[in-house]
C-alpha cells in the first residue's frame, strides 16, 4: 500500500490517492484503497499527501471495523448497515405492513467514532476487550459531548433516546472516577502523536493561551476558587484551563489550575511539560499578552526556547512609547498597513504594526462605551456608583463628592493608540512581517476555547469534587481532540467546515427502524444524504446509501 500521484494532462490539478497492488495472475494491478483528495497548488498537495501517509497508517493497522454498536435493535441495524452482502440482497415486502419501531441517529458514531479509535482513545481505560463497560461508558460520554452537549443526566437520557445506547448513570459517574492523571497524561499523549503522525513532522511551533471556566455553584475549595473571570463571573468559583495547540489547531495538551491561579504564572509549568511530555527540539512559543511579564520571557530565554509574545505597548517606558506613536518610524506595506520594529533591552525585538480597520474599530468599540456610560448617567441617581464599574473608570472623572464627567483628555490620548498592535520576540532571523504572520496563527487556539465553549459547552461545571472535575474536562479536551481532527480532515479533503456544522449534518444520519407486522422481519430505512454528508463520509473513507436493507 503506497501513496499515489496523479496528474491530469493540461490541468494543474493533481489527485492524491491510496493505492495497493493487487495481483491477478501474472498481472500485477493498482486498487484505489482511499481518495484523499485533489489539489490545485503545492502547498495544498503537502497537506493532502501528509494526511494520506497518516491514514494510510491507519488503514494498515486496523484491527477492526469502525463500527459502533448501540444496543441490542440499533447494534443490529447498524451492523447490517455496512453490511456489503447484505444490502445487495432482494426484498420483497408489503409496504402496508411495515411500522416505524425506532429511529436512531447513527452519524456521529459512525464517523466521531472511526475519529475516536484511530485516535487509541479507546484504549484509555486499559484493555477495551477487558474493560468493557468502562469503556463503553467513557466512548459515549465523548460522543455525545459532541453531539448535544449537556449535563451527565441529560447525556444519559439523550444517548437512550436518540442513539440507541443504554447507560447507567451511576456506571458513568464510576467511569469519571476512574480518569486519574495517568489516564489524562495517556489521552494527551495520543492526541500528541495524532498531530504530529498527521503533519509527518516534529511539532515545532506550539500557541499557549489561558481561559476560566465557572460553576453554578458558590463555594470554594483547593481547585474551585473566586478569581479573575474572563466571562465576568466574579462571585462564582472557577478553574483556569491553559492549553496548547498546534499552528494547524491541533491542541496537544492541557492543564487545570486553582480558579485564583494568574495565568502568567503557569508558564512555567507549560515549559517544564514542552520538555517532557513532547519530543521537541526548535520549539517556537507563542502566547498572547496575558503571559508577557518579566519572569517569563527570562525563563523562556533560559530553557532555549524562541517565543512572540503579544505586547502591552502602553505599559512601556516613555522614550519607547514617544517612537511607538511617531509615525515616521514605520514603513507603509503593499496591504495599506505600516510596520515598524524597535530595539529592546537583552537584545529583544518589538514589532508593532499599524492597521486602519483596526483603528476603525478600536474607535467604535470605545464610543459604544462612552454612549453606555451616558445612558446610564440618564437613569442612575448616584453616578458616582459607575466609577467601579468595569470598562468605564478610564474615561471618566469625578469633581468634588458626586459629580461625574466625561474626560475628554483621556478619550483624545486612548485615541493615539488605536490601531496599534506589538509583539515581543527573541528571535533574530525571521522578519518583521514573517513574526506578525505567525502571531496571527495565535487565532487557532482561540478557536479552540471557542469550541470548547461553545460547542461543547464545557462550561458552567456541575461536578463539584476536584477528581470528577478533571474528568469533565478530560472528556470535553477528548471531544475537542476528535472534533479539530475531522474538521482538518473535511477542510483538506473537501471544503472547511466548523465542527458545528459538521455536528449539525451528522446528527441528521438517521436510520429508521421498521417492524413487519406479520413476521419478525425488521428493516432499515436510512435517511437521506446531503451532498456535504457525502464528502464527510469520503473523508473518513466510507460510503454512505439511502437504500433500505434488511435487518434481521
Amino acid at each position: 500500500m503506497f501513496v499515489r500521484v496523479k496528474t491530469t494532462p493540461n490541468s494543474p490539478k493533481k489527485a492524491v490517492q491510496i493505492v495497493k497492488s493487487v495481483r491477478n495472475g501474472n498481472k500485477v494491478s493498482q486498487r484505489i484503497v482511499r481518495h484523499v483528495g485533489t489539489a490545485l497548488n503545492d502547498f495544498e498537495l503537502k497537506r493532502m499527501k501528509e494526511l494520506a501517509e497518516y491514514i494510510k497508517v491507519q488503514i494498515e493497522t486496523e484491527v477492526q471495523p469502525s463500527i459502533h454498536k448501540p444496543e441490542v435493535l440499533a447494534e443490529m441495524a447498524v451492523k447490517a448497515r455496512n453490511d456489503k452482502e447484505n444490502k445487495a440482497k432482494e426484498m420483497k415486502v408489503d409496504l402496508d405492513r411495515l411500522r416505524e419501531d425506532q429511529r436512531v441517529v447513527v452519524g456521529i458514531h459512525e464517523i466521531y467514532g472511526q475519529i475516536y479509535k484511530e485516535l487509541s482513545f479507546d484504549f484509555t481505560l486499559g484493555n477495551p476487550k477487558r474493560k468493557v463497560a468502562a469503556n463503553k461508558n467513557l466512548f459515549n460520554m465523548v460522543m455525545a459531548r459532541i453531539a448535544n452537549p449537556s449535563s451527565k443526566r441529560a447525556s444519559v437520557i439523550n444517548l437512550e433516546r436518540d442513539f440507541g445506547v443504554t447507560l447507567s448513570l451511576d456506571g458513568v459517574y464510576k467511569t469519571m472516577d476512574e480518569i486519574s492523571e495517568d489516564q489524562i497524561d495517556f489521552i494527551q499523549e495520543m492526541a500528541y502523536k495524532a498531530a504530529q503522525g498527521i503533519l509527518k513532522e516534529k511539532v515545532n511551533v506550539v500557541f499557549y493561551d489561558c481561559t476560566t471556566l465557572y460553576f453554578e455553584s458558590f463555594k470554594e475549595d483547593e481547585l474551585k476558587q473566586n478569581g479573575y473571570s474572563k466571562d465576568m463571573k466574579f462571585n462564582q468559583p472557577q478553574v483556569v484551563l491553559a492549553l496548547i495547540a498546534t499552528r494547524e489547531g491541533f491542541p496537544i495538551g492541557y492543564q487545570v489550575y486553582p480558579g485564583s491561579q494568574y495565568e502568567g504564572h503557569t508558564v512555567r509549568d507549560a515549559i517544564v511539560n514542552l520538555k517532557k511530555k513532547y519530543d521537541l527540539d526548535n520549539v517556537f512559543f507563542v502566547a498572547d499578552s496575558g503571559m508577557l511579564n518579566r519572569e517569563n520571557l527570562e525563563l523562556l530565554e533560559q530553557s532555549n526556547i524562541n517565543y512572540i509574545v503579544g505586547a502591552r505597548l502602553r505599559n512601556m517606558d516613555k522614550k519607547i512609547q514617544e517612537g511607538i506613536l511617531d509615525k515616521s518610524k514605520y514603513r507603509m506595506k503593499e496591504d495599506g498597513s505600516r510596520i515598524a520594529e524597535f530595539e529592546q533591552k537583552n537584545g529583544r525585538r518589538l514589532v508593532v504594526t499599524f492597521n486602519q480597520k483596526r483603528a476603525e474599530k478600536d474607535k467604535h468599540d470605545r464610543q459604544k462605551a462612552v454612549d453606555k456610560l451616558f445612558n446610564k448617567f440618564k437613569k442612575s441617581k448616584r453616578p458616582d456608583s459607575l466609577i467601579s464599574n468595569y470598562g468605564y473608570k478610564k474615561y471618566i472623572e469625578v469633581i468634588g463628592e458626586s459629580t461625574v464627567q466625561i474626560n475628554e483628555e483621556k478619550i483624545e490620548k486612548e485615541a493615539l493608540w488605536d490601531g496599534l498592535h506589538g509583539i515581543i520576540t527573541n528571535n533574530k532571523e525571521m522578519t518583521p512581517e514573517e513574526l506578525k504572520q505567525q502571531y496571527r496563527n495565535l487565532w487557532q487556539i482561540e478557536e479552540c476555547f471557542r469550541i470548547s465553549k461553545h460547542d461543547l459547552r464545557i462550561r458552567p461545571i456541575y461536578h463539584w469534587t476536584p477528581k470528577r472535575v478533571r474528568a469533565h474536562i478530560a472528556i470535553c479536551f477528548m471531544a475537542l481532540v476528535c472534533a479539530r481532527q475531522l474538521a482538518y480532515r473535511v477542510a483538506t479533503q473537501y471544503q472547511p467546515m466548523s465542527p458545528e456544522q459538521i455536528r449539525n449534518e451528522l446528527v441528521h444520519v438517521q436510520v429508521s427502524i421498521l417492524k413487519h407486522l406479520d413476521n419478525s422481519s425488521i428493516y432499515g430505512l436510512p435517511s437521506k444524504p446531503t451532498q456535504h454528508i457525502r464528502k464527510i463520509y469520503q473523508a473518513m473513507g466510507r460510503s454512505i446509501s439511502s437504500t433500505p436493507y434488511q435487518i434481521a
